[in-house]
């Protein structure tokens, strides 16, 4: 999904500079220094926030990410099946398919309890907190995933990693998800930027493009594109991956970001998250008609369930000038998907309430 939060004013003033105006990773080093150190300074960013060895400097957005993670797990693996939970975002799902498609790799839909794979399976793929907003048993599903040998991938929401343990605590493989709530608005969709982080031995393996530090003759710290023999302007078919244009700006704007925020910011920002959804939730469950749809520990999305339709829900709120939540009731019965950030106030959050109420009555 697509989140709301809260947008340093630095990140605007430093991506609004001319020379970071480009799309493109740079192969040219000699004159781009700090377009350079900006991406190694994110890959550093992502590493630290993710607990993982090695990243890139960004894919297309989470949804390719994860794709292009799930390939690369049947590339270390030589196995040609994919595993995924299906209570990954329906639309990432299409996009595993989809890449999955060209290879003539199979991918197979698991639900969370019956997370057991064999020995022809590349990789078990999870998303934290899943698409419900439900947070998973990521130590039980590496360990399944583990033992069969395969590779554990994890997509997880940047912004609960303030809060919760990092995927490596957990025997990760490798680690993805959406630059997108940290620095980068809603957009009408994009673009956003892809996280990529994974152990070290996977290096040569992992798609995109890397950025290191090295010296020159004189001893001067320098920055480069690294491991390039893995990509598609040396190896052609044999490539990684065909990642030709980065999202290097908005790559900048989630290390604006983040970096203005630091470590106790970040917690602060999801501290609010879990608070505030937590109140909503106990708000809305007390009403009449209304009740959670699982018990299940969450961050900052959860489902209703509704005593009308959802769409009629969210009809009746859009004329009170509210946007509802998102109608998941194809997978839930009455099922409304709602999310709450650090930016809604706790009068926002009664209004919605008593809007609900209404609803029903």
């Amino acid at each position: 999904g697509a989140y709301a939060h809260f947008i340093p004013s630095t990140v605007d003033a430093i991506i609004s500079r001319g020379e970071y105006l480009t799309s493109y990773t740079p192969y040219q080093p000699e004159i781009s220094q700090g377009t350079l150190q900006s991406t190694f300074e994110f890959q550093s960013l992502v590493c630290e926030l993710t607990g993982m060895d090695i990243a890139n400097a960004g894919m297309y957005d989470g949804a390719s990410a994860m794709a292009e993670a799930c390939l690369m797990a049947c590339s270390v693996t030589g196995r040609e099946r994919i595993v995924l939970l299906d209570t990954i975002h329906p639309n990432v799902i299409e996009t595993v398919r989809t890449y999955a498609g060209g290879r003539d790799i199979e991918v197979a839909l698991v639900p969370p309890s019956d997370a057991s794979l064999t020995d022809a399976d590349a990789c078990l793929a999870v998303q934290q907190p899943d698409f419900f907003g439900y947070m998973q048993d990521l130590g039980a599903l590496g360990r399944a995933a583990h033992e069969a040998g395969a590779l554990f991938v994890v997509s997880q929401d940047p912004v609960s990693l303030g809060l919760y343990k990092p995927p490596s605590a957990f025997e990760a493989d490798i680690v993805v998800g959406d630059g997108q709530p940290l620095g980068v608005p809603l957009s009408f969709g994009g673009p956003y930027v892809g996280l990529f982080a994974c152990r070290t031995e996977y290096a040569r393996q992992m798609p995109g493009r890397i950025v290191g530090r090295t010296k020159d003759l004189d001893g001067r710290t320098g920055y480069v594109l690294t491991l390039q023999t893995r990509e598609q302007h040396i190896r052609r078919e044999r490539a990684t991956s065909n990642i030709c244009t980065s999202t290097q700006l908005v790559a900048l704007a989630f290390t604006v970001a983040l970096s203005t925020l630091g470590k106790q910011g970040l917690r602060r920002m999801a501290e609010l998250c879990y608070h505030k959804s937590h109140y909503a939730a106990g708000q809305i469950a007390a009403l009449n008609g209304y009740d959670l749809a699982s018990n299940d520990e969450f961050f900052q999305e959860f489902v209703v369930r509704c005593p009308v339709a959802p769409a009629e829900v969210n009809d009746s709120l859009l004329e009170r000038g509210m946007i509802g939540g998102y109608d998941v009731s194809d997978r839930i019965e009455g099922g409304l998907l709602l999310c709450f950030s650090e930016l809604h106030t706790r009068e926002q959050i009664d209004d919605l309430v008593q809007a609900l109420e209404k609803v029903h009555g």
